[in-house]
């Protein structure tokens, strides 16, 4: 068995460790009991968000080398590649872009309902956007099995309420121009050779930024979106992109519910997109618990320098994302800005202390990995698509594990986290065999098996 460990205090990171073997009956510790022919959700993948601001700086502030040396290693997979098979692009501008911007912005007082005037190219120079197709399109050719998902965080400012980008919210009258705006997204990114998996209509649908685009959109108005616009006109087509609901918090389960309880939006509603800034984890198995049919993803979560994610990041990431999500259900988890430079930029408000998963300096192009990295690396790097969950126990207070077998060559990975502040010891038995390990104080470690 091989195994790798990662520590809190950074001694070791995706430390390559001694060997491990089976026997039939180790010295008893916390036990964790894996029944790897009881399997759940087959994974999708792991990833992070591919923001303007990430793709400006691999593209405008790395020399080709070296930008051909970041993507290989994030994308690829061979040779210590993170092995990214999940991604998020922004449709229009968020926090993380250098200006905002819709895809349709018209003159104050005209609208454009015939969408005359859409491009992926925003009006406004500069803004990052311009660099998002290159990036992709280079991460699809080390990685043609990416999957890419795309989030609005505001309809063009003609079709909302108060005429902005920010605050405010989707007229009535504009939900066909809006569903026809993200259809049109659709196949200008299909064209331009970057098929998009995944769609939601709103980015925080409850949440009111007061500096950069948002757009409240309640159940209400989602489920008549996506039940009466967007959900039948991407049914007529042969290769649409997936409708996820809710992308936001865990703390409102009431909103997905919701609109799964519409028939006419549950019927084309695929899974439920969760953030985890707010409220617990569980609220995932609640909500599939009463929708098995429709899966979960956990579509953004950002490190940074607040508690618990400043020193506390490879824990926080690893327990309530990498194994606290995938146990609810997540087939997906995606943390938020690729790529950020040295001043957790550029940003256009919103966040002012948020980390990526790797710093670049923008002054030389070098580039250093962030704990967010090494987290879900831990995932990545060993996690194929494909691989399913299966069934384990829960371990201790302390103790959190989750494991995968990967449908390509049937072998087993476990990921597990020590939270406490001592090393703790845990023997896990698998058909008529186990091992035994003692995990280091805070400590994350990735076990692989045949």
């Amino acid at each position: 068995m091989q195994v790798w460990l990662s520590t809190a205090n950074g001694e070791k990171q995706l430390a390559r460790e001694t060997d491990l073997a089976f026997d039939v009956s180790p010295n008893a510790g916390t036990v964790i009991d894996i029944d790897a022919n009881k399997r759940h959700q087959a994974m999708i993948g792991f990833g992070a968000a591919i923001t303007d601001s990430s793709a400006w700086l691999i593209d405008k502030h790395m020399s080709a080398a070296q930008r051909d040396k970041l993507l290989r290693e994030l994308f690829g997979r061979g040779d210590g590649g993170l092995g990214i098979d999940f991604t998020r692009l922004t449709i229009g501008a968020s926090d993380f872009s250098r200006a905002h911007y819709s895809l349709d912005d018209m003159p104050p007082g005209q609208s454009d309902p015939m969408l005359a005037h859409f491009s992926l190219t925003p009006k406004i120079a500069g803004t990052g956007a311009e660099e998002v197709l290159p990036v992709v399109r280079a991460a699809l050719a080390i990685n043609p099995r990416l999957k890419v998902m795309a989030s609005p965080w505001s309809a063009p400012a003609w079709m909302k309420t108060n005429g902005s980008l920010l605050h405010g919210t989707l007229k009535y009258e504009y939900h066909t121009a809006f569903a026809n705006y993200l259809v049109k997204y659709v196949d200008a990114m299909e064209a331009a050779g970057v098929p998009i998996f995944a769609l939601t209509v709103q980015n925080e649908p409850r949440f009111n930024p007061p500096d950069y685009p948002g757009m409240l959109l309640s159940a209400g108005a989602r489920l008549l979106l996506i039940g009466q616009q967007l959900g039948p006109k991407l049914a007529q087509r042969e290769r649409a992109p997936l409708i996820f609901d809710w992308d936001h918090n865990w703390d409102i389960e009431t909103e997905p519910l919701a609109l799964l309880a519409d028939p006419l939006a549950n019927r084309y509603v695929a899974a439920v997109a969760w953030h985890c800034y707010a409220g617990y984890v569980d609220a995932q198995t609640r909500v599939h618990d009463k929708y098995p049919d429709k899966d979960a993803y956990l579509t953004e979560c950002s490190g940074g320098d607040w508690k618990p994610m400043k020193d506390d990041g490879l824990l926080t990431i690893t327990r309530r994302l990498l194994i606290g999500s995938v146990r609810g259900w997540s087939r997906g988890v995606l943390l938020w800005n690729l790529a950020l430079d040295e001043n957790h930029g550029p940003h256009a408000g919103g966040c002012r202390d948020c980390r990526g998963l790797v710093t670049i300096d923008s002054k030389t192009g070098t580039y250093t990995r962030t704990v967010d990295y090494v987290a879900l690396a831990h995932a990545s790097r060993f996690v194929r698509p494909g691989a399913q969950r299966v069934e384990s126990s829960e371990g201790n207070k302390d103790i959190d594990n989750v494991v995968f077998r990967n449908a390509d060559d049937g072998s087993l990975v476990m990921i597990v986290a020590n939270s406490s502040s001592a090393s703790q010891r845990f023997v896990a038995h698998e058909a008529k065999r186990a091992f035994a390990y003692t995990m280091p104080a805070r400590s994350v470690a990735t076990f692989v098996w045949r």
